[in-house]
C-alpha cells in the first residue's frame, strides 16, 4: 500500500498511450485499478477524478476503443484481445466504486460492454489466445 501510494499518489492527468500493439493490460486503467484497492473510497474518488479528468467526455480517447487484433494466430497481436478484456474487468470495477449517475460511471460501463463484445468470442479457437484469455474474460465477467 505504502509503494502504491508513493508511486502513484500524485499521477494526473493521464494521457493513457496506449495500445502499443502487443500487450495486455492497460498501464493506465491498471494504476487506477490499484489505486482503487488501495485509497478509502472518499480518496479514492479525488485521485481518480485527478488521474483521469477528461473520464466522463470519454477522454482519453484510447481507453474507450476496442483495440483490433489484426491476427489472432500471432502470438503477440492476439495479446490484443487480451487488453480488451483485462480493460473490461478494470472498467467495470472502476464504475462499480462511482456513485450512480456519475457520468464517469455511464462511460466506463458503456466502454466495458463494447471491449467485452470484441474479445468474448475469441476466448476459444486459437492456441494463441484460447490457453490463457478465458482468464481475463473470468475477470471482466465477474467485476
Amino acid at each position: 500500500v505504502d509503494t502504491a501510494k508513493r508511486w502513484h499518489l500524485n499521477d494526473a492527468g493521464c494521457q493513457a498511450w496506449e495500445p502499443s500493439g502487443d500487450e495486455f493490460l492497460s498501464p493506465a486503467l491498471m494504476e487506477a485499478e490499484l489505486m482503487r484497492r488501495v485509497l478509502p473510497a472518499a480518496e479514492f474518488d479525488g485521485w481518480f477524478a485527478r488521474f483521469l479528468p477528461d473520464l466522463a467526455r470519454r477522454e482519453p480517447a484510447t481507453l474507450f476503443e476496442p483495440a483490433t487484433v489484426s491476427d489472432r494466430s500471432d502470438g503477440k497481436i492476439a495479446h490484443l484481445d487480451g487488453l480488451n478484456l483485462s480493460r473490461a474487468w478494470c472498467q467495470r470495477s472502476l464504475a462499480a466504486a462511482l456513485p450512480d449517475g456519475d457520468a464517469r460511471r455511464a462511460a466506463l460501463l458503456d466502454a466495458a460492454d463494447r471491449h467485452l463484445a470484441s474479445a468474448l468470442a475469441h476466448v476459444a479457437g486459437d492456441y494463441m489466445g484460447e490457453h490463457w484469455l478465458a482468464t481475463f474474460a473470468l475477470l471482466a465477467l465477474d467485476a
